[in-house]
């Protein structure tokens, strides 16, 4: 018989073994309440906060040591030093302080946004795409990002439109965002290829060879002789090459923009769009082109006046090459960088002006008694300013007093000097415009990833909140254990206010310490 059944006989145990029963008993229950503080301390760690009870925050950014009071971040509950749990996970228990592998420099500017009360103001010495970022990375919030582009001169960026209707939101995206797919790449390179052609095509007819002349006839007066006269006739004829495929161009052009205006959300605010009216202003010479070849009469004399105003008209047809921004990512950063710096590009032309006028006036009166002077008045200095201040010189027109020649020099260095300052703000705003770019490229690549890896995580802080909630119960009722926790076993648990002695307790006994008695009705059973 088991020296442990108890269920057959009785047992009686000497006194010591008693003793050592009860050790070893008091131990393992000992064990188990530590088990279940241990749990409690983990379930509680996130919501306590290390700094809490001695009212000061120590940051630590890459090296550099930053101190603020609790109550100063405390303002903002929003964003990562500002709440606890956010900013635990940067905490070195060790250091006792948070430490954050950023910029240094950009921090200045993140703490005093807490120390101010809101207001956001970026060091001189950091660039604007890095302060942006340390702004989205400090979660200081949207509406904070958007009154800080503001600031910097940044265009707010506009909500994408898009027809209700199905079929005409496919046209749409089919024209308007090549990279909305495959058909929508193919037809923007073909858009590039009729583009460049036109392009070629309004070069190349230009050159002698291709040329056509036309006879006039300068006078028909009685008792002279007509004085015949060959003048450049640019009004093309209907079989030439150049304006067969000039034609194919702007059937292309005009089917497109009909097509995009037919499928426009709005139709109110398709002109209000510059590439659109870009669109519309190139093509239409071709038109008033074909109307005056229409219209032409080879007899009719002294035309000058009318192909003075037809050439002006086709001198539009270059604004095509604006165009090629739509399919081109590089012109349009450029257009949004010429746009965020229309300030600093106004004040520079705003100092060119009033140096051109102060220079040229001070080489006018410099140069008044000279005899070879070329300064005749003081608007015929404003070329020579202009060329002086843009350092190409080109020569034509030149000091030659020694007071006109100083001028000169310092025309050229106010001019070095007056160009070079609005450089860096625009070189600044080209490379936001550029990394912004960049980065929602990488974004579109990787967003399969990121929401794949966003399940995970929801996954993971689902079975996290699951098992809070389950240790929580257990805490609250000591009668209801799941059997496949380690801490909530049949060795180990409270059962209906009754002990229940594990196994593992009789470990190192030996039967000796045991004596086994005869089974009686007045003996006690254990």
């Amino acid at each position: 018989m088991s020296a442990l059944s108890g269920t057959a006989s009785s047992v009686l145990l000497p006194y010591g073994t008693l003793q050592l029963w009860g050790r070893r008993l008091n131990r393992t229950l000992e064990e188990t309440k530590l088990d279940e503080e241990e749990i409690d301390e983990v379930t509680d760690s996130s919501t306590t906060d290390p700094v809490a009870a001695s009212e000061r925050l120590v940051i630590n950014v890459s090296g550099l040591r930053f101190e603020t009071q609790l109550h100063t971040v405390s303002q903002f509950p929003d964003t990562l030093l500002g709440n606890p749990r956010k900013r635990n996970r940067y905490y070195d228990p060790l250091r006792n302080e948070y430490f954050f592998d950023r910029n240094r420099s950009s921090f200045d500017g993140i703490l005093y946004y807490y120390q101010s009360g809101g207001r956001l103001r970026r060091p001189v010495n950091v660039p604007i795409d890095v302060f942006t970022e340390e702004i989205k990375f400090y979660e200081l919030g949207e509406e904070v990002l958007t009154k800080y582009r503001e600031e910097e001169g940044f265009i707010k960026d506009e909500p994408r439109l898009l027809p209700k209707n199905k079929f005409q939101r496919k046209v749409w995206l089919l024209f308007e965002y090549p990279e909305s797919s495959l058909p929508a790449r193919f037809l923007a390179i073909g858009s590039v290829v009729v583009i460049v052609l036109s392009i070629i095509i309004f070069c190349i007819e230009t050159l002698p060879h291709f040329k056509q002349y036309r006879t006039i006839v300068e006078s028909e007066d009685i008792g002279t002789n007509k004085l015949p006269a060959i003048q450049e006739d640019d009004l093309p004829t209907l079989d030439q090459p150049f304006f067969v495929v000039e034609t194919f161009c702007i059937v292309w052009f005009s089917s497109e923009l009909l097509i995009r205006f037919a499928s426009a959300p709005k139709k109110i605010l398709f002109f209000k769009v510059m590439m659109n009216v870009i669109d519309l202003v190139s093509i239409i010479p071709y038109f008033i082109t074909l109307g005056a070849v229409i219209v032409d009469d080879p007899k009719r004399q002294n035309q000058t006046t009318s192909l003075a105003v037809l050439r002006v008209i086709r001198l539009v047809r270059v604004f095509r090459i604006f165009k090629l921004s739509r399919h081109s990512k590089g012109l349009q950063i450029l257009g949004q960088t010429l746009r965020a710096s229309v300030r600093e590009l106004g004040l520079l032309v705003f100092f060119l002006l009033i140096c051109v006028i102060l220079f040229s006036s001070a080489v006018y009166f410099a140069e008044a008694d000279a005899d070879t002077s070329l300064f005749r008045s003081i608007p015929d200095g404003f070329w020579w300013a202009v060329v002086t201040m843009t350092t190409v010189g080109y020569g034509d027109m030149r000091p030659v007093t020694l007071w006109g020649k100083l001028i000169g020099s310092l025309c050229a260095i106010a001019g070095v000097l007056t160009i070079a300052l609005p450089v860096p703000v625009i070189v600044s705003n080209f490379n936001y415009f550029y990394h912004r770019e960049t980065e929602s490229e990488e974004t579109v690549d990787h967003s399969s990833s990121t929401e794949d890896d966003d399940e995970d995580k929801k996954l993971e802080e689902g079975r996290a909140v699951a098992n809070k909630n389950r240790l929580t119960r257990k805490k609250q009722d000591p009668s209801k254990c799941d059997t496949s926790t380690p801490q909530c076993d049949n060795n180990s648990a409270l059962k209906h206010n009754s002990v229940q002695i594990p196994l593992e307790t009789f470990d190192g006994f030996h039967e000796n310490d045991i004596e086994h008695r005869p089974s009686r009705s007045n003996t006690s059973n254990v």
